[in-house]
């Protein structure tokens, strides 16, 4: 076994999960700004299946390592990333995919993990975290906000009903009926079960929707938004033309900074927000994890261990 080579989860085509290949491949090496990680513990996103699948409008370069969630341990620190150094654990986001031994990421991408969680638990804040992070920022969700969060116990939207919470905002979520009391736990102010009741029969004059289902749902939500108020999706192209419509402001998603992952991670360390992780596979169960976050039940993150 070469000291630079890796095992890593790959894929030479698109399709169903039979194309997800365990192979030993080269190992990155790190650019002048990258720091090369040693992963530990991956996040399994629905958009990497969606990748998988040829259903993200996105080129694929083939042979592809799928995933950009990950915690590890920094094992080689480039001459322009010496902020950080060998040993250290962090967590981040890659686009050279994390579904492998190792990941080469830029310095700025990265942050260190919280010393208070494992790095399961911190694979799950890229993509996650960050996500519901930037939406509650670029939406500038303040103190007395109405915010509606649609599939609130899932990876981002558990997020994004915290840091809302975190900024005074009133918190309505919706969800299926065997995570209500979880929407509770996390603080939600009203938690609706989708299965039981239409939300727009309990939800007036919102200042903000997250939208992380899309379909039947994204297309109810515009008549309980006020005008001003705004609304995010992450499950496709934002229907900028239908909001400038109604006058409501559609955000586009857009990706942490490491101040962002900085600050995200005090939040955490703090015990201000916590994470979920739905279920554990090993490196070589990737295409059971996948099949897992296609059925689009449970709640939090699903996690890939490296070991």
């Amino acid at each position: 076994m070469s000291e630079h080579s890796m095992l890593a989860v790959r894929y030479h085509e698109f399709g169903s999960t039979d194309v997800l290949k365990l192979e030993r491949v080269p190992r990155p090496a790190p650019q002048e700004d990258e720091v090369l990680v040693r992963v530990v513990s991956a996040g399994v996103l629905p958009v990497d299946w969606k990748i998988r699948k040829g259903l993200f409008p996105m080129s694929v370069r083939f042979p592809n390592i799928p995933g950009t969630a990950f915690a590890g341990i920094v094992e080689q620190v480039g001459p322009g990333a010496g902020v950080f150094r060998q040993g250290q654990e962090v967590f981040g986001r890659s686009v050279k995919g994390t579904y492998a031994e190792y990941t080469a990421v830029p310095a700025d991408a990265i942050a260190l993990k919280p010393e208070s969680i494992g790095f399961d638990e911190a694979a799950t804040l890229s993509g996650g975290a960050t996500t519901a992070w930037r939406a509650i920022e670029s939406a500038g969700v303040k103190a007395g906000d109405r915010v509606l969060v649609h599939g609130a116990a899932g990876g981002v939207g558990l997020f994004a009903v915290q840091f809302a919470k975190i900024k005074g905002a009133e918190v309505i979520g919706t969800s299926g009926p065997g995570n209500i009391d979880f929407l509770r736990s996390l603080g939600v102010d009203t938690a609706i079960d989708y299965t039981n009741v239409r939300f727009e029969e309990i939800v007036r004059d919102a200042d903000f929707v997250l939208d992380t289902v899309g379909g039947e749902t994204l297309e109810r939500s515009w008549a309980i938004l006020k005008r001003g108020g705004a609304l995010i999706t992450i499950t496709g192209q934002p229907p900028i033309e239908r909001g400038k419509e109604l006058g409501i402001r559609v955000l586009p998603s857009s990706l942490a900074s490491s101040q962002d992952l900085s600050d995200i991670a005090s939040l955490v360390g703090e015990g201000r927000a916590k994470t979920i992780v739905q279920r554990v596979f090993p490196m070589s169960e990737a295409a059971q994890a996948h099949l897992l976050s296609e059925s689009g039940h449970g709640r939090g993150r699903i996690v890939l261990r490296m070991e």
